[in-house]
C-alpha cells in the first residue's frame, strides 16, 4: 500500500522548477478573475494553470492514483498572508462542482459558488477524486501550513462531532512543503490550517482530478480537457 493510500496524503518536494512556479504566479497575479480574501476560484480556466495541471510531472501522480483517464476538473488559488489571514478548522472537502442540478441519493445540500453549481457528495464519489496542491511559496510552521490527521480518509463522510473526536484522538501532522513541491491529498482526509504567524506569504494552487467525469447517478463534473 502506498503512502497516499495509507495516510491519505503524501509530500513530494522539488517536483517543479522554481522558474515554472514563478511564471504561473505572475500570470495568476494578473488573471481577470474575482479575487476574494482567501484567493481565487475557477483558476483552471487560466491557460497557464490548465497547462500546469496537465504537465506530465504533475499528471502522473493523479493517474497513478486514479487511473490513466484521470483529468483535472477544478483549481483554486489559496493566498494566505498577514494582510489576508484566516483560520480553517478541522474538516473534509466534500463539495464538488457539477454541470447541472438533479436529485440523486446521497448528494446535497446544493449551492452555487461564483456561478458554479456545487453539491456535497457521497463517499463513493469523493473516493474518485485526488487533490494536488502545488506550493508557490515555502510552506512552513509559521505561515499557516496545512495540518492533517493521517488515515482519516478511510472513515467516509464524517459528522462534525466525529471530526472533533478524531481531532482529539489522532496526532496531527504539519505539512511543510518547499516552493515547487506538491502535496497529494484525498478529499476525505480531515485537515485544517492555522493563521500566518510571521510576515511571510503562503500561496497554494489546489488542483483537483477525477477518475471519471460522470458518476453512476448521472451527475457530471465540469471536465473540459
Amino acid at each position: 500500500m502506498s503512502t497516499l493510500e495509507q495516510q491519505g496524503f503524501e509530500i513530494v518536494p522539488d517536483c517543479l522548477q522554481l522558474s515554472d512556479v514563478d511564471a504561473v504566479t505572475v500570470v495568476l497575479d494578473h488573471a481577470p478573475l474575482h479575487r476574494s480574501r482567501a484567493g481565487m476560484r475557477n483558476v483552471l480556466q487560466v491557460e497557464a494553470v490548465h497547462r500546469m495541471a496537465l504537465e506530465p510531472s504533475i499528471l502522473k501522480f493523479a493517474r497513478s492514483d486514479l487511473g490513466q483517464q484521470a483529468l483535472p476538473f477544478r483549481a483554486t488559488l489559496f493566498d494566505k498572508s498577514p494582510d489576508s489571514n484566516w483560520l480553517i478548522v478541522w474538516h473534509q472537502d466534500t463539495a464538488l462542482p457539477l454541470r447541472e442540478r438533479r436529485d440523486a441519493t446521497g448528494w446535497g445540500p446544493w449551492s452555487v459558488k461564483e456561478g458554479v453549481i456545487c453539491a456535497h457528495a457521497p463517499a463513493d464519489a469523493l473516493e474518485q477524486v485526488l487533490a494536488i496542491r502545488i506550493h508557490l511559496d515555502d510552506s512552513t510552521t509559521e505561515n499557516g501550513p496545512l495540518r492533517v490527521l493521517p488515515g482519516t480518509h478511510k472513515s467516509g463522510v464524517l459528522s462534525d462531532d466525529a471530526i472533533h473526536d478524531l481531532s482529539l484522538a489522532v496526532p496531527e501532522v504539519v505539512c511543510k512543503v518547499p516552493a515547487g513541491g506538491i502535496l497529494l491529498m484525498k478529499p476525505l482526509l480531515v485537515h485544517a490550517s492555522s493563521k500566518v504567524l510571521q510576515n511571510k506569504r503562503r500561496r497554494v494552487l489546489h488542483i483537483e482530478y477525477c477518475s471519471r467525469a460522470t458518476f453512476p447517478c448521472g451527475l457530471e463534473l465540469p471536465v473540459t480537457c
